[in-house]
């Protein structure tokens, strides 16, 4: 959600609706009295919800029993990425949306997804290993794609910072040609495809389980539908609501590929 509220600020030019950080301006710590500064924010507020979340997963952690260092290091890692998310953000306001910090808000936001994916599997399961396990090829071809989809992540954050949703108006660009990054983007993720086809060949042929069948499924699908958006959204001059729509399809496209790179739940302890 708050990846969502983050995206329409900037979808929305809403980016300096709030010039001041941490108050929203210089009279006010709060206001919400035009659209930009609503919707900035409110997006600045949902992170009290997200802090929340993050305490009750810290606390819960530490009360479980048998307690385990595991869920407790990974319940404070959550606690340090939404600091570093804090400072990050006021560093975006104050630089007047510096495209390199709005990429990476959206970047360490995929590394929170990633910590509270692998704490909410790992919760459920003995704690014998992080990542899915099988024969060692189908092991490396696991590694290849979510190498790949990472990529794909990234060069899509570069899009995004040369092309027209910075946030504002007169906010500063990344100066690359936007066709190009498109088409070094477009590459990434085509290859991401072709390497997930690979894979679920390849799992295929070593007879793998119907956990990581399941994943690599899920995982095509998700590709598929960004690379379509993705397309659709290019040659019809990048609408706002393809915006958003794939803003939420590349955190879907990653939920995906925690779910393929992470070892599945095999019980509780």
């Amino acid at each position: 959600m708050i990846i969502f509220t983050g995206a329409m600020v900037r979808l929305t030019g809403s980016g300096l609706g709030c010039a001041d950080w941490p108050r929203c301006n210089a009279t006010k710590f709060v206001d919400v009295s035009t659209g930009h500064t609503l919707i900035e924010q409110a997006n600045r507020l949902f992170t009290g919800v997200v802090s929340f979340s993050v305490i009750a997963a810290v606390l819960l952690a530490h009360f479980r029993k048998p307690m385990r260092k595991d869920l407790v290091v990974l319940a404070w890692g959550l606690v340090v990425g939404v600091l570093v998310q804090i400072v990050i953000g006021g560093v975006v306001v104050l630089t007047g949306l510096n495209p390199y910090a709005n990429m990476a808000h959206f970047l360490v936001s995929l590394l929170l997804v990633a910590n509270a994916f692998v704490l909410f599997r790992r919760s459920g399961q003995e704690p014998d290993t992080y990542f899915r396990s099988g024969p060692p090829r189908l092991v490396t071809a696991i590694r290849l794609v979510v190498g790949s989809s990472s990529l794909a992540l990234v060069t899509g954050t570069v899009v995004t910072a040369t092309g027209p949703h910075a946030g504002d108006e007169n906010a500063v660009r990344l100066s690359f040609a936007l066709t190009s990054v498109a088409r070094v983007h477009s590459v990434s993720v085509l290859v991401t495809i072709a390497l997930i086809v690979f894979l679920a060949v390849r799992a295929k042929q070593l007879y793998g389980d119907a956990s990581t069948t399941d994943a690599i499924q899920a995982l095509l699908f998700a590709a598929v539908f960004q690379g379509a958006i993705g397309y659709a959204q290019y040659f019809t001059g990048v609408p706002v609501a393809l915006v958003a729509l794939h803003i939420v399809g590349a955190t879907a496209l990653w939920f995906a590929v925690c779910n393929l790179a992470v070892s599945p739940s095999r019980g509780t302890l």
